[in-house]
């Protein structure tokens, strides 16, 4: 904390201003390269226009140093280090892939410093490797998924093939898909896992998808794969009698005009689509276009949200590593999603999800809100938080 002290006849006054923050260094740690550049670059668009919104007033200036994780878990690793030793930060935000986060918890866990992920779904890290100074206002990968399995089979689905990126985030997406639509009495009648960011030709997963006897196809795929599967299956001529759903990062709005009419009719679950209708939602799709000339996407909201959960953090007197770590744990704020809290269980967001269909507007492709599945608490899967001491 700083303290200013006024002088006068060159005597010091026996009062002192009210202590000001000192600046908050925040470490944006996002793929700017490879699979993922895109997603990274809108949800620094996203963290850059939270900040600009609700930060103004706090009396505070937000030093971001950014990194390319390059979603390499290695190569973040290193970066994270330097930004916590060398640059010292006070708190951490970004990291896309799941496998990064998994390989950063230990180093932020034993560092003490406040990590808000803004994208990577990674179960455990808010489950059995959960720590009281990570705090996700983004997504768990079950989160996503586990509500659609029990959607699906009420639409009459009964068996599905399903397909993903093998890595973390791919496999625990379908897991929880899996486990969910099976409960309800689904069947899943045949499961592949393609290689991660190698895939080129989907071709020979869909014809053994065709040949399954499946009602439908459910996958995740996200950024430059999943513009590729999409075109890929609706130029398979699989759409007609073999439907395709989704996690909702399918058919992202950040890059759905790449995959054109292929698109059209996919159906997906996901916590933000532009449509939803509320007034956050409507100041913050009108913001974000002013800033950056196109509708925002999930990425987008949840680099808006992270940023507004760390000016909420400092509202409410957080000024340094600990305090912020604390603080983040106890955000809760209407926003563009609809009302999101910290579960203070696992450090999870907790907030709805939507079931959209992608179909063609007036101006090009816009998404369909089919269904509004209710907020629940992840399960803690073994997470205990300790207090972060302040």
């Amino acid at each position: 904390m700083k303290r200013i002290v006024m002088a006068a006849a060159g005597l010091a006054t026996s009062f002192a201003l009210p202590a000001l923050a000192e600046d908050i260094k925040v470490g944006l740690m996002l793929p700017y390269s490879g699979t993922y550049a895109s997603l990274g670059n809108d949800i620094e668009a996203g963290f850059r226009l939270g900040l600009d919104t609700y930060g103004a007033d706090t009396g505070v200036t937000f030093d971001i140093l950014t990194e390319d994780t390059e979603a390499k878990p290695p190569v973040a690793l290193g970066k994270a280090k330097k930004l916590i030793l060398q640059d010292r930060v006070d708190v951490l935000s970004g990291i896309v892939s799941s496998g990064v986060l998994g390989a950063m918890r230990d180093l932020i866990h034993g560092s003490e410093v406040p990590l808000i992920v803004a994208n990577a779904g990674n179960d455990e890290a808010t489950g059995e490797a959960c720590s009281p100074w990570i705090t996700r206002l983004s997504f768990s990968n079950g989160q996503v998924n586990r509500p659609m399995g029990t959607w699906l089979h009420e639409q009459g689905v009964g068996k599905v093939y399903t397909l993903a990126p093998d890595y973390a985030a791919g496999r625990q997406m379908i897991d929880a898909f899996t486990a969910s639509f099976t409960d309800a009495g689904g069947e899943i009648v045949g499961q592949q896992f393609t290689p991660f960011g190698k895939t080129q030709d989907f071709g020979p997963y869909l014809a053994k998808a065709q040949a399954s006897g499946a009602d439908a196809v459910y996958v995740f795929y996200a950024g430059g794969e999943a513009i590729s599967f999409v075109k890929q299956y609706d130029s398979f001529g699989l759409k007609a009698d073999l439907p395709l759903y989704g996690a909702g990062f399918l058919t992202s709005p950040l890059y759905v005009n790449a995959e054109g009419p292929a698109a059209e009719g996919v159906i997906a679950a996901l916590h933000y689509v532009p449509t939803i209708e509320n007034d956050a939602n409507a100041a913050f799709t009108t913001a974000f276009m002013a800033e950056t000339g196109r509708l925002p996407s999930e990425y987008s909201v949840q680099g808006y949200d992270a940023a507004r959960a760390l000016v909420e953090a400092v509202k409410s007197g957080a000024t340094d590593r600990a305090s912020l770590g604390a603080a983040l744990r106890k955000v809760s704020f209407d926003g563009p999603r609809g009302k999101l809290s910290i579960d203070p269980v696992t450090n999870n967001l907790i907030q709805p999800i939507y079931v959209y269909e992608t179909v063609a507007g007036d101006d090009g492709l816009t998404q369909k809100v089919l269904a509004t599945l209710p907020a629940s608490a992840d399960p803690a899967n073994g997470c205990e938080l300790a207090p972060v001491s302040n």
